[in-house]
C-alpha cells in the first residue's frame, strides 16, 4: 500500500510520459495511478491537489503522492482533468503521518485524506444546463411554454447553473421544465466542477489615481461646489486616507463600511463612483484578526509554577514527552503560555489541542492578546472557508500557533516544535465514526516524532495509560499539588437519594440538601453549575397502563423526549417522531416521562428558583459557534445564575463566582458495562468539582447518590487521584486490559440479523485458526445491537503489549475480512476495525 520513493519533479520534461500516484478520498486500501498531460510535466508537483475522473461518473479531488514513468498493469491510466494548486497543499511530513494512520488504524489512505482535508479544499460538482448543440428553435416540431422560451433565450448566451435557472424562472422546482426541454432535445445537462473555498473580501473605496495630484483635486472641489453631500464624502475620505503624505495609501483605500455613516449617504457615494471620482473595489482580507488592544503581556509564574515549568523542560529534553499532572485550578494554563512563548520565540510552530470547542472559546481571546495575529483557531464549528484559511495560513507561515480540537492534527505544519494536549484523558480526542478512528493524543505523539518536536500532556485526572507510562519513567512526570494563589480545593459532600426517598423529602429527583445548597449559594450572590450527563428532557417515555416504550425504528434503543421540539428523538441516528397523545398499544392517555435530562432539569429549576437566570449547555444549545460563546460570556459576566450542562461543563472552564457544583446523578455514570466506566466517572466528577471555588472564596461540591459509601467516592473526597489510578492499574493488569494489552474491536454490520451473526461467527473462527498469541472475546451482540437499520456483532481482541507481531496480526485481520466479504454468503456485510477503542 505504501507508495515508493518519489523521483524529483524537476527531472521530467514535456516529451516524457508521466504518471501520478494519487491518494483519492475513497475507502479502498490502495493508491491510484493517473496519466499526466504532457503540458503539465514541468508544473505538476507532489502534494498538489488535482481533479480526476473516478468510476463511471464521479469527479474527485485527489492529491499527488508520487510521480514516475511506469504505467499501471491492472488498468489503463486515465488522464488528470485539472491541477488545482500552483504549489503543494500537503507537505511531505503530512504524507508520512497519513501513511502511518492508515496503517495503524487499519483504514485506507483515502479515508485519512478525507478526514484531513477541510471540505473547502475538496471539489464539488454543480449541475449545469446548456442548449443542445443540434437545437434549432425554428425547425423544432415542439411547442414551448413561456418559461421554457425564457430559459432557451437566456441559454443562447451562456450555460446556466440549476440555481441560476431557478432564480430566472422564479420557481422552487425546475425539474419538470428541465425534463420537458430535455425530452424535446432543446437542452443538455452536465456537471461542472467548482472550488468550494472562497476568500473573504471587503468592499473598499479609493480615489481615482489622477486626483492624487493637488491641482486635479483642487479643480475637483471647484466642480463640487454647491454639492455639499458629495463634497462631504470626499472630505471624509481625505481625512481617513492621507493621499498627499504617501501616495501608496490611496491604492489600499478605506473600507466602504467605515466611509458610510449617518451623515454620508450611499447615493452620494454612488454618484462619485459613477462620475469616475471614486472607485469601489474588492480586497481579500483575513477572516481572523487580532482583537483591538492586543498587547504582549508577560506571563508571571508563581514559585511552584516556575519549578514545574523547569521540570517540564527537563522531562521534554530527556523523554520528548512529559505529563503535567496538576490539580484543578493549579494554573496549568499559565505554564502552557510560558512554554508557547518560548517555542515561538525560538522560531518553531506550536499546536495546542483541546478536547472541547467550548474551551477554545474561553481561551482564544486571552491568548490572542498575548500571542497576537500569529494565532489561528481550528475546529468544526468554523465554516469551510474559515478552516481553509487556517490551513493556508499554516502552510504560508502566517499562523505559527494554532489552537484546535482533534482535527487540528491534520494541519500542514512544517516546523512544529511543541504540541500541548490539554485534558489528555478526555475521550473526545477519540474519533468514532467514520474512519480513521484515531486518537488525537496518540497521533500528536507520532507527529512530534516526525517533526522532532516535544509533547506536553496536561490534566488533573490522567488516563490510566498515560499515568502508567509516567509512573514507569517512559515519559516525564511533573506534579502540581496545590491550587494557584489562595484558592483551596472544594469541600465535597453527599446527598443520599435513597434515604431522602425513604423519608419522602425528594422533590422530583432533587434532594432537599441540593435545593438548600443552591438557595444558599444564590443568596450569597454566587453561581451554580449543575452537571447531568444526559441531554434531552426525559430519557424514557412509558405508558403507565401497559408499559409501552417508544423505540427507534432504525436502532435498538428507546427514544428520548425533547420538550422544546415536542419530539421523541433517537440520539444514534436522528430519527424523530411526535410524542403521541395516547398509547399506540393500548389507547391509554396516561403516558409518563421518566428520568431527567438537562432540559427537564432546567425546567424544574425554573419552578424552584423563579427569580434565577438559568442557562443550559449541551449539544442542543451549542450547535453553532455563537451558541457556545453567548452561553459562556453571559455566565462569565454573572448574568446567568445557574448553568445546567452535560460533560461540556466539566472541562477546563474557569469562572470566578462559581461557589457550588452539583452532580445530579453520579450512580448512572459508574454502573455501565465497560471496563473504563469507573475511570470515566471518577474523571468527570473530579473535573466538574474543579469548577468550584477557583478564587479566594471556598467552593463546595454536592454529589447526589444512592450509595455514598461507594469506594470510588472515598478517592474523590480525598482528592486521591494517584491512589485511584494505582488501584485501577492493578485491576486492569489482572484482567488483561490497557495499558497491559492492546485492544482491537471488530464490528460486523448487516441489515439482516442472521447474516450479521453468521458473518461474525465465520470471521471469529477464521481468526482463531489463522492468527494466535492473543485473547479473542465474542462474537456477540453489543448492548445497542442495531443502529441505522444495521444489526451489529462485535469481536474483541486483547493483544499483549509484549507481542511483537502487532503489524502482522493487523494484516492477517484485514486479509481474513476481505476473504469473508468476497464470499457470496456474506456480500453486503460491513466490517469495521477500531484500534485502541475507548
Amino acid at each position: 500500500m505504501n507508495p515508493p520513493t518519489t523521483t524529483p519533479e524537476s527531472s521530467y520534461s514535456r516529451d516524457q510520459t508521466l504518471f501520478a500516484e494519487l491518494i483519492v478520498p475513497v475507502p479502498v486500501r490502495k493508491y491510484f495511478t493517473y496519466r499526466v498531460p504532457a503540458a503539465w510535466n514541468d508544473r505538476i508537483r507532489v502534494g498538489q491537489r488535482v481533479i480526476v475522473p473516478f468510476g463511471a461518473r464521479k469527479i474527485l479531488t485527489g492529491v499527488v503522492t508520487r510521480l514516475h514513468n511506469t504505467p499501471p498493469t491492472e488498468y489503463e491510466a486515465r488522464y488528470l482533468l485539472e491541477l488545482l494548486d500552483e504549489t503543494e497543499s500537503i507537505t511531505p511530513l503530512q504524507f508520512r503521518l497519513f501513511e502511518w494512520m492508515a496503517d495503524y488504524y487499519m483504514c485506507s489512505p483515502g479515508e485519512v485524506l478525507n478526514a484531513a482535508l477541510p471540505a473547502g479544499l475538496k471539489l464539488s460538482s454543480e449541475s449545469m444546463v446548456q442548449l443542445h448543440p443540434a437545437f434549432n428553435q425554428e425547425e423544432s416540431p415542439f411547442d414551448f411554454s413561456a418559461k421554457e422560451l425564457m430559459l432557451i433565450n437566456h441559454l443562447k448566451s451562456e450555460p446556466m447553473s440549476y440555481s441560476e435557472v431557478a432564480k430566472l424562472l422564479d420557481a422552487k422546482s425546475i425539474y419538470s421544465i428541465l425534463k420537458s426541454l430535455t425530452s424535446k432535445e432543446a437542452i443538455i445537462l452536465f456537471e461542472t466542477v467548482k472550488e468550494k473555498y472562497r476568500p473573504k473580501t471587503e468592499k473598499r473605496v479609493r480615489l481615482q489615481e489622477k486626483y492624487t495630484e493637488k491641482k486635479e483635486l483642487e479643480h475637483l472641489f471647484e466642480q463640487l461646489a454647491g454639492k455639499p453631500k458629495q463634497e462631504a464624502v470626499l472630505l471624509k475620505y481625505l481625512q481617513q486616507v492621507p493621499v498627499f503624505q504617501d501616495a501608496s495609501v490611496n491604492r489600499q483605500g478605506m473600507s466602504r463600511a467605515d466611509l458610510l455613516d449617518a451623515e454620508i449617504s450611499e447615493s452620494s457615494l454612488q454618484t462619485l463612483v459613477k462620475n469616475n471620482i471614486l472607485e469601489i473595489f474588492d480586497k481579500v482580507v483575513p477572516r481572523f484578526g487580532t482583537p483591538a488592544g492586543a498587547t504582549e503581556h508577560p506571563v508571571l509564574l508563581s514559585e511552584a509554577q516556575e519549578k514545574a515549568r523547569n521540570e517540564i523542560l527537563k522531562g521534554l529534553e530527556e523523554h520528548g514527552t512529559s505529563l503535567l499532572f496538576g490539580v484543578t485550578g493549579s494554573g496549568k494554563t499559565e505554564i502552557y503560555v510560558d512554554l508557547i512563548r518560548r517555542a515561538l520565540d525560538g522560531g518553531s510552530q506550536v499546536l495546542y489541542l483541546l478536547p472541547e470547542i467550548a474551551l477554545t472559546t474561553q481561551i482564544v481571546t486571552r491568548l490572542q492578546r498575548i500571542i497576537g495575529s500569529a494565532l489561528g483557531v481550528y475546529h468544526s464549528k468554523f465554516s469551510d472557508n474559515e478552516r481553509v484559511e487556517v490551513w493556508n495560513g499554516v502552510l504560508s507561515g502566517r499562523f505559527r500557533f494554532v489552537i484546535g480540537v482533534r482535527s487540528a492534527v491534520f494541519l500542514p505544519f512544517d516546523n512544529l516544535g511543541l504540541i500541548i494536549v490539554d485534558e489528555e484523558h478526555d475521550p473526545s480526542y477519540k474519533q468514532q465514526d467514520p474512519a480513521p478512528r484515531y486518537h488525537a493524543r496518540d497521533v500528536a505523539r507520532m507527529m512530534a516524532h516526525f517533526h522532532h518536536a516535544k509533547v506536553l500532556l496536561g490534566t488533573a485526572t490522567p488516563s490510566c495509560e498515560t499515568y502508567f507510562q509516567a509512573r514507569a519513567g517512559k515519559i516525564g512526570f511533573v506534579q502540581l499539588h496545590e491550587r494557584f494563589g489562595d484558592a483551596q480545593l472544594p469541600a465535597i459532600a453527599f446527598a443520599n437519594i435513597a434515604r431522602e426517598r425513604k423519608s419522602k423529602t425528594l422533590k422530583g429527583e432533587f434532594t432537599s440538601a441540593l435545593l438548600r445548597e443552591i438557595k444558599s449559594t444564590l443568596e450569597q450572590k454566587g453561581q451554580v453549575i449543575l452537571f447531568q450527563n444526559r441531554r434531552g428532557h426525559s430519557p424514557l417515555v412509558e405508558c403507565e397502563d401497559c408499559g409501552w416504550i417508544p423505540k427507534c425504528i432504525n436502532c435498538a434503543v428507546s427514544l428520548t423526549y425533547h420538550q422544546f421540539r415536542h419530539a421523541l428523538i433517537c440520539h444514534y441516528c436522528g430519527y424523530r417522531e411526535e410524542l403521541p397523545k395516547q398509547c399506540p398499544s393500548c389507547g391509554s392517555k396516561r403516558i409518563l416521562t421518566l428520568g431527567y435530562g438537562t432540559q427537564k432539569l432546567e425546567e424544574e429549576l425554573t419552578l424552584h428558583f423563579p427569580d434565577a437566570r438559568i442557562q443550559r449547555m449541551d449539544l442542543d444549545t451549542t450547535r453553532t459557534r455563537s451558541g457556545y460563546e453567548s452561553i459562556l460570556d453571559e455566565f462569565e459576566r454573572g448574568e446567568t445564575n445557574i448553568l445546567v450542562g452535560t460533560q461540556m461543563v466539566t472541562k477546563g472552564l474557569d469562572f470566578d463566582k462559581v461557589r457550588l457544583v452539583g452532580v445530579f446523578d453520579a450512580d448512572r455514570m459508574m454502573h455501565f458495562p465497560d471496563f473504563r466506566s469507573y475511570e470515566r466517572a471518577f474523571q468527570l466528577i473530579v473535573q466538574v468539582s474543579g469548577r468550584a471555588g477557583r478564587r479566594e472564596t471556598a467552593g463546595k461540591v454536592l454529589i447526589q447518590t444512592s450509595n455514598p459509601e461507594q469506594p470510588l467516592f472515598s478517592y474523590v473526597t480525598r482528592h486521591a487521584v494517584t491512589s485511584f489510578l494505582d488501584e485501577q492499574l492493578e485491576d486492569r493488569e489482572h484482567h488483561h486490559y490497557p495499558p497491559f494489552a492492546r485492544l482491537i474491536e471488530i464490528t460486523i454490520k448487516h441489515m439482516d440479523r442472521n447474516i450479521s451473526a453468521r458473518a461474525a461467527q465465520h470471521l471469529a473462527m477464521s481468526i482463531r485458526e489463522k492468527a494466535g498469541g492473543f485473547r479473542l472475546l465474542g462474537p456477540g451482540e453489543p448492548i445497542i445491537s442495531k443502529i441505522r437499520n444495521e444489526y451489529l456483532n462485535t469481536i474483541l481482541l486483547k493483544i499483549p503489549r509484549d507481542q511483537g507481531r502487532l503489524g502482522a496480526i493487523k494484516q492477517t485481520l484485514l486479509t481474513l475480512s476481505d476473504a469473508m466479504q468476497e464470499d457470496k454468503n456474506y456480500r453486503g456485510v460491513k466490517v469495521v476495525f477500531d484500534v485502541d477503542p475507548v
